[in-house]
């Protein structure tokens, strides 16, 4: 049956979980800042290849944390509107809770939690976790960084902004469309543009060279989901 937990509790019972996760690893937090041993936590999960999803409200990452968060292959972090539960889970425990994920390993407030444990309380973890993969639908998959994730939309909102800018743009492609006719991530295209100095990576985000304006590369600063890049539909960044 489900377990109460205290401030001290479920700051164990997170690590724990954390620590345990052997195929997934699902974090919901409104604030996305993490302390030093989460950073841990997750640079580990990140070397045993776990799939990790952290959705998040609003981002308090500093620029170097940004970088960081980037470079964890199997952590993908995603934004949704108006969120406020608080649920962290592996495929076999789930905690809800009061405690923010930045609040993880202080214990400055008071918290409440509870502890769900897929073997005791089958159903209440069915539930739970089937409520976390809704929450994972309707948001929005990002790259911290200034540009969002593209090739794999995850609304119909994010893959009809991707249509209605390659039709007005003409012969252009958003950065997630082109990545994907390269066969590459969209992180990846980022990166081989600025390489070739396309593109400069000023604190978190990319500006436009003039190198890569000449190439014909566009920066628009204002999209539905924030500012992109539009590119030529045969440029490849060699």
């Amino acid at each position: 049956m489900a377990k109460f937990l205290n401030t001290s509790a479920t700051n164990y019972f997170l690590e724990e979980m954390i620590k345990g996760a052997s195929d997934r690893l699902i974090l919901i937090s409104p604030f996305l800042k993490l302390n030093d041993r989460m950073k841990e936590l997750l640079a580990d999960k990140n070397r045993l290849k776990i799939d990790v999803r952290i959705v998040y409200g609003k981002s308090e990452l500093q620029p170097q944390e940004i970088e960081w968060l980037r470079g964890l292959t199997y952590i993908r972090t995603s934004f949704c509107k108006n969120l406020h539960a608080k649920c962290y889970m592996n495929e076999e425990l789930c905690i809800i809770t009061s405690l923010n994920l930045y609040e993880f390993s202080q214990v400055n407030n008071n918290e409440m939690g509870i502890l769900i444990q897929r073997s005791e309380d089958s159903q209440l973890y069915k539930d739970a976790y089937e409520e976390a993969q809704r929450i994972i639908r309707i948001s929005e998959e990002v790259r911290i960084s200034l540009e969002r994730v593209t090739n794999e939309p995850t609304t119909a909102n994010a893959a009809a902004e991707s249509v209605e800018d390659a039709n007005a743009a003409g012969d252009k492609l958003p950065s997630g469309k082109l990545a994907q006719k390269l066969g590459m991530k969209t992180a990846d295209l980022l990166g081989r543009a600025t390489e070739r100095g396309y593109l400069v990576l000023t604190g978190d985000k990319h500006v436009l060279t003039p190198k890569g304006d000449k190439a014909g590369v566009e920066f628009v600063a204002k999209g539905r989901f924030g500012p992109y890049f539009l590119w030529p539909q045969d440029f490849h960044p060699v």
